[in-house]
C-alpha cells in the first residue's frame, strides 16, 4: 500500500495559513485559557486535513490478477503461419496461473476477436475466417488491445508478427504505452518461401501518339532459377506471349510494341510458372495516354445500324457502333472514346452496372453523353431511377403535364428460397420504382409467391407510396415455387376493376412445382383487357413457359442474365402500359437562343411527327421543345461532361421533315461538337507516394486550386483527401484497391485526365522479418523478444495497483473536528460535561425500572 498526491503543489497553502495561525497564537497566548489551547489545535488539525483533501490524497492498493493478450498477424504475408502461432500459444498456456486472464486476437487490416479475455481459457480455439488480409496495421492492432484490457491490472500483449507493417506507424502509438502496466512481447513468425515469382514493375509510356512503337519494359524478380511465359496483354487482348529463362534474382524484359488504340490505354503484364508460392504478386498492369482525332461510340441494337453512323465524316471524327450487350463495363473501355450516343438502346439490355460507369466517366472525365429517343428510350426505355437519367438533363417522368389514363398494375413476384440475395434485393428495388412512376390513385398489387400466393399489397388505387415502399421492401425469401395460383388471382384481382389499361409482371427464377390452364386464364383476361409480361431470371427459369405466356397474353418477355437489369425492366413495363409517354402529333418545334446552336436553326425548322414526353430539369438549357412545353432537345453540363437527350428519333420516322431537312447532317455533327470535351495542354505527374496516397505534381504552381477526382476501374468514385504540400505539389489521399485507378484533374475550364496503376500491396513482396522493428517496440513498452512459449507467463515487471482515494474521507473528519470547534467555542466544556451527566441519569431510570419490573414479577409468582 501507498500513499501519494495528485495535487502537491496545493500543499503549499499550509505555509501562510499555519503561519497566520501561529502567529495568532504568539500575540495572543497571555489572554488565552487552557481550554483555549485545545481548540486551536483542533483548528490547525482541521485546517491541515481540509488543505491535504483538496491536494486529491489517494492510496494504491495492489492488484495480483494479471493479463495476456496474444495478438495474431494474419495478413497475406503470415500465410502458412498460423498452425505455428497456434501451437505457440498452446505451448504457453501451460504456465498460465490461476491469477491470469488470457485473450486471444488476430488483425490484419482489421481486428477481430478470437477469444474474449477470461480467466476460463485452457486451450486454444479455431480461429475465425479473416478478411481483407492485403494489409497489416500493427498500429491499430496495439491500440484496440490496449483499450480492452483493465487499465489497474499489469498487462503483457504477446505480438506474433513478421513485423511487415503496410498501414499506420506502430512506433508512434507506442510512445502512449511507454511508462504504462502494459509490456509487449515480441514472437517472430514470417513464412517460408522457396519458389516465387514476381512482377516488381511494369512500365509503358505516360503519353505516345497513335500508330507510335512503344517501348513496354517487365522487371521480374524470382527466388530461384526456372522457366516462366510472359504474357502481356493491351485493353484484356494478348499482344505478346513468350516462353522466358528466368535467373535468380532480377530479370528486366523489353518489348517494342506499336499500338493502334486510342485514348487511355491499359497494358497488363502477367507471368506463370509452374512453380509459385504467391500468385497475387504475378500481375501488373500500366496505362498509356494515346492522343489521336476524337472518337465516338454508338450504342444501337438496330440491324441495320444507327443512321447517326451514316451521317458522319470519318476523316473529322473516328467512330464505333456496338450493340448494347457488347458494351463491356470497364471504366478504361469507356475512357477511349469522347462521347457515346445512345440511339434508341432500351436500359434492360444495358444494366445499372454500365451506366454507372458511364456516369463517371462523364462527371468525372469530360466524356459527353447523348440519349437518342425511340420506342425503346428515355422512360419506356426503362432508364427511370438509373445513372443515366442522372446524368441526363431530363426526367424520365411526365410531372403533369397530360392526363394518364386509369391504370392498373399488380406484380407477380417470386419470393422462393432460390431468390434470397442480390435477386431479391434488386427485384423489390424494381418493384418500388414502379410504385414510384404510378401516380396517386393509379390501381396497384403486388403478390409475392412461394408454394402459396401471398397478397402483400392488396390490389387498390394508391393511397400512402411510402407505406407501400416499406411493405414491400420487408418482403424476405423462402420457401418453393407454385406459379398458377398467384398468377390467377392476379388476374381475378382485375378482372371486374373499370380500368383503361390493366397490366400484370410475373417475375420468377425458378419452374412451377405443378401446372394449370393458364391457356383458359389469360384467355378470359384479354377478353377484359389484360395484357401480360414475363420475366425470366437465371438458368433455371421455365423460359419455354414464361416466353409462351407473354405471348400469348400480348406483353413482352425478358431474359434476364445480369440481374441489375431487373429494375430498369419493371420500370419500362410501368412506363409502356401508358402509351402517353410517346406523344405522335405533328408539330413545329418552339426554338430558344441557345450558344452553339443558333447558326443551325436561324432559318427556321421543319414539322417533326413524333418524340417521347420527358420533364426538363431545374437547370436544363431547353433548345427546342414541343407546343405542349415538353423539351425535344435539351443539353447541361454534368460534372465535366456535357449531356444531350434528344427526344424524337434518328430514322426520320418520328422526326418527319427533318429527316428531309437540309440540315440534319448539320445537326448530328453540331451536337456531337458539343458533346466533345476540351482538355489543356497541362500534364500533370502524378506518382505513387506510399499506400494510398498519390504525389501530384503542377508545373503551372498552382496545386493548391486544383480538383481532383479518382476514379476506380469499375467507375466507383474514391474518397480524396487533398494536402498541400508546396506551390506545385499536392499529396491526394485516397482507399484505392490494387488495380487501375484514373485521375481527373481540373482547374478553371480545363481538364486533364489519365490513368495510374496500384501495384499489388506489399503483403505480397517476398520480404525478411523486420526484426529492427520488432526489437524497438519490445525493448520501447519494456518487453522482449520471446522464442520460448514459457517464457510468455514469466514473472511481470510491474505489478498492478489501484487508486482508492482518500480525500472524501479526510473531509468529513475535518468538517467533523469543525463543528467540534464550532461547539466548544460555543458552549464550553460543560456541554460535553453536561451531555455525559444526562446520559448517567438515563442510564439510572432504566436500571430502576427495570428493577421495578423485576420485583412486581416475583410478587405475582408468589401469589400464585
Amino acid at each position: 500500500m501507498d500513499l501519494r498526491i495528485d495535487h502537491p503543489i496545493f500543499l503549499l497553502l499550509l505555509i501562510p495559513l499555519l503561519g497566520y495561525l501561529i502567529w495568532t497564537w504568539l500575540h495572543h497566548r497571555s489572554l488565552l485559557k487552557r481550554k483555549h489551547g485545545i481548540v486551536f489545535i483542533i483548528r490547525i488539525i482541521t485546517i491541515i486535513m481540509l488543505v491535504f483533501a483538496i491536494a486529491s490524497p489517494y492510496l494504491l492498493l495492489p492488484v495480483k490478477e494479471e493479463q495476456v493478450l496474444f495478438l495474431i498477424d494474419r495478413s497475406a504475408s503470415m500465410a502458412g503461419t498460423e498452425d505455428e502461432a497456434l501451437k505457440f500459444i498452446e505451448e504457453s498456456l501451460r504456465e498460465k496461473k490461476e491469477t491470469h486472464s488470457v485473450g486471444i486476437y488476430s488483425f490484419a487490416s482489421n481486428f477481430q476477436t478470437e477469444a474474449i479475455l477470461s480467466k476460463t481459457l485452457e486451450h486454444v480455439p479455431n480461429l475465425s475466417e479473416i478478411r481483407e488480409v492485403g494489409e497489416t496495421n500493427i498500429e491499430q492492432a496495439l491500440q484496440l488491445a490496449t483499450g480492452i484490457v483493465d487499465k489497474d491490472k499489469a498487462t503483457r500483449i504477446v505480438l506474433m508478427t513478421d513485423g511487415l507493417q503496410t498501414k499506420g506507424e506502430v512506433l508512434e502509438s507506442i510512445t502512449k504505452i511507454a511508462g504504462s502496466k502494459i509490456s509487449v512481447d515480441v514472437v517472430p513468425l514470417g513464412r517460408k518461401i522457396s519458389n516465387d515469382v514476381s512482377i516488381q514493375s511494369f512500365t509503358t509510356p505516360q503519353v505516345a501518339y497513335q500508330g507510335e512503337e512503344q517501348t513496354l519494359v517487365t522487371e521480374i524478380e524470382s527466388t530461384t532459377d526456372t522457366m516462366g511465359e510472359l504474357l502481356l496483354y493491351e485493353n484484356d487482348q494478348l499482344i505478346f506471349r513468350e516462353t522466358i529463362q528466368l535467373e535468380e534474382g532480377k530479370n528486366v524484359f523489353t518489348y517494342r510494341h506499336k499500338g493502334n488504340k486510342e485514348g487511355l490505354v491499359k497494358y497488363e503484364a502477367y507471368i506463370q510458372t509452374d512453380e509459385d508460392a504467391i500468385l497475387e504478386n504475378n500481375k501488373l498492369t500500366s496505362i498509356t495516354m494515346v492522343q489521336s482525332t476524337p472518337r465516338l461510340l454508338i450504342v444501337s441494337d438496330r440491324e441495320e445500324g444507327s443512321p447517326i453512323a451514316d451521317m458522319l465524316n470519318p476523316s473529322s471524327i473516328q467512330f464505333e457502333e456496338v450493340s448494347a450487350e457488347e458494351l463491356p463495363s470497364s471504366l478504361s473501355y469507356m475512357l477511349k472514346y469522347d462521347a457515346i450516343i445512345f440511339d434508341n438502346v432500351p436500359g434492360h439490355l444495358v444494366g445499372e452496372a454500365k451506366m454507372g460507369v458511364i456516369e463517371q466517366a462523364v462527371k468525372n472525365f469530360g466524356v459527353g453523353f447523348m440519349m437518342v429517343g425511340g420506342e425503346n428510350s428515355f422512360g419506356i426505355g426503362g432508364y427511370f431511377k438509373t445513372p443515366i437519367e442522372k446524368l441526363l438533363p431530363v426526367e424520365m417522368e411526365v410531372k403533369g403535364k397530360q392526363q394518364l389514363p386509369s391504370l392498373g398494375l399488380v406484380i407477380v413476384l417470386d419470393r422462393s428460397g432460390s431468390m434470397i440475395g442480390l435477386k431479391m434485393e434488386l427485384a423489390k428495388e424494381a418493384a418500388v420504382r414502379s410504385v414510384e412512376l404510378l401516380r396517386e390513385g393509379d390501381t396497384f398489387g403486388l403478390i409475392a409467391f412461394d408454394s402459396h400466393p401471398w397478397e402483400i399489397i392488396e390490389t387498390k388505387p394508391l393511397e400512402n407510396k411510402d407505406e407501400v415502399t416499406n411493405t414491400i421492401l420487408s418482403i424476405p425469401a423462402e420457401g418453393g415455387t407454385e406459379i398458377y395460383p398467384s398468377l390467377s388471382l392476379a388476374y381475378n384481382n382485375l378482372f371486374d376493376l373499370p380500368l383503361q389499361r390493366k397490366h400484370i409482371i410475373l417475375l420468377t427464377d425458378g419452374q412451377s412445382a405443378t401446372s394449370g390452364n393458364y391457356e383458359e386464364l389469360i384467355e378470359s383476361g384479354k377478353k377484359k383487357h389484360i395484357t401480360l409480361s414475363t420475366v425470366a431470371i437465371g438458368h433455371d427459369a421455365d423460359r419455354q413457359l414464361l416466353e409462351s405466356l407473354s405471348e400469348l397474353a400480348g406483353g413482352r418477355f425478358y431474359d434476364v442474365e445480369d440481374e441489375t437489369t431487373i429494375p430498369s425492366i419493371l420500370s419500362r413495363e410501368t412506363a409502356m402500359i401508358s402509351r402517353t409517354y410517346i406523344v405522335d402529333d405533328p408539330f413545329y418545334p418552339v426554338i430558344y437562343h441557345s450558344e452553339g446552336w443558333n447558326q443551325l436553326f436561324e432559318k427556321g425548322v421543319p414539322q417533326m411527327n413524333a418524340y417521347i414526353g420527358t420533364t426538363a430539369k431545374t437547370t436544363a438549357n431547353v433548345i427546342a421543345e414541343s407546343e405542349k412545353e415538353d423539351p425535344v432537345l435539351a443539353e447541361w453540363q454534368y460534372g465535366l461532361g456535357r449531356t444531350i437527350a434528344f427526344t424524337s428519333d434518328s430514322t426520320g420516322a418520328w422526326t418527319g421533315d427533318w429527316g428531309r431537312w437540309d440540315r440534319w447532317v448539320d445537326f448530328w455533327n453540331t451536337a456531337i461538337s458539343r458533346l466533345l470535351p476540351t482538355y489543356n495542354e497541362i500534364a500533370y505527374d502524378i506518382r505513387m507516394d506510399g499506400e494510398g496516397s498519390f504525389l501530384i505534381t503542377d508545373p503551372t504552381n498552382q496545386a493548391a486550386f486544383l480538383d481532383v477526382a479518382v476514379v476506380d476501374e469499375y467507375g466507383n468514385e474514391l474518397e480524396v483527401h487533398l494536402e498541400p504540400i508546396s506551390a506545385s505539389k499536392v499529396r491526394a489521399v485516397a482507399d484505392a484497391k490494387p488495380g487501375l485507378v484514373f485521375f481527373r484533374i481540373s482547374k478553371d475550364d480545363n481538364v486533364y485526365q489519365t490513368g495510374l496503376t496500384v501495384p499489388y500491396s506489399s503483403e505480397y513482396r517476398l520480404q525478411p522479418l523486420n526484426e529492427k522493428l520488432l526489437e524497438e517496440v519490445a525493448d520501447k513498452t519494456g518487453g522482449k523478444i520471446v522464442e520460448d512459449p514459457q517464457e510468455v507467463f514469466r514473472k511481470f515487471n510491474e505489478q498492478g495497483a489501484t487508486r482508492q482515494s482518500i480525500a472524501t474521507i479526510i473531509l468529513l473528519v475535518s468538517l467533523l473536528l469543525f463543528f467540534v470547534d464550532i461547539t466548544i467555542r460555543r458552549f464550553g466544556w460543560a456541554f460535553f460535561k453536561q451531555m455525559g451527566k444526562s446520559k448517567n441519569i438515563v442510564t439510572a431510570q432504566k436500571v430502576t425500572e427495570e428493577e421495578t419490573s423485576v420485583a412486581e414479577i416475583l410478587k405475582e409468582l408468589r401469589k400464585k
